[in-house]
């Protein structure tokens, strides 16, 4: 995770995202970079718009939680239907443990 910050950091920042600046970023931070994770994470950046993806990725959870949310409130109220007990089933279950 803390490489993607780093070149999170780096991009908000207007600086270039290369393995560089990404290896002084986690030095400066306290983490050993470990240069296949840094070439990878640089490589899978390349030619990816970082600021499109930001707001892509800020949009997506929003939209999809609100069905989500209107969906498990019926469900809820489905639940508390089948917990409530009939007297007249729990008097005859009583019953029949006192013989």
């Amino acid at each position: 995770m803390e490489y993607i910050y780093a070149a999170m950091l780096l991009h908000a920042l207007g600086n270039k995202v290369d393995e560089p600046s990404v290896k002084k970023v986690l030095d400066a931070a306290g983490a050993k970079a470990d240069d296949s994770r840094v070439k990878a994470l640089v490589a899978a950046l390349d030619g990816v718009d970082i600021e499109e993806a930001i707001n892509t990725a800020a949009v997506a959870p929003q939209a999809a939680a609100a069905p989500a949310a209107a969906e498990a409130a019926p469900a809820a109220k489905k639940e508390e239907k089948k917990e409530e007990p009939k007297p007249e089933a729990a008097a005859a279950g009583l019953g029949s443990l006192f013989g």
